[in-house]
């Protein structure tokens, strides 16, 4: 998507992340149910992978289901994002008024 390749079930520390961005540093965790029970681990594992570099984008089945297109254009203007801040120049900061 966007040129970014993700790849699925890979290994960061001790867990098992559903896909994987390594450039950029991206993961997408898709929850179903069994989530809603576990939140406190959720929220520890989601740490761990921010303390590793990467942005982390969770969503529910059901809206996977029922609004793939809006998941889907989530994802792609993550990657985007991601992208041109990895791609991009930084923009110079404009002129001193009353020119230098």
């Amino acid at each position: 998507m966007e040129g970014v390749k993700f790849r699925r079930q890979q290994l960061i520390e001790n867990y098992i992340v559903d896909f994987l961005a390594y450039s950029p540093k991206l993961v997408i965790e898709l929850d179903g149910g069994q989530h809603q029970d576990s939140r406190s681990y959720d929220e520890k594992r989601d740490d761990c992978l921010r303390r590793n570099g990467f942005l982390v984008l969770r969503f529910w089945d059901n809206d996977i289901f029922e609004n793939l297109n809006g998941v889907l254009e989530a994802i792609r203007g993550n990657c985007l994002k991601a992208v041109c801040t990895l791609e991009c120049p930084p923009k110079s900061p404009p002129p001193l008024a009353g020119g230098g």
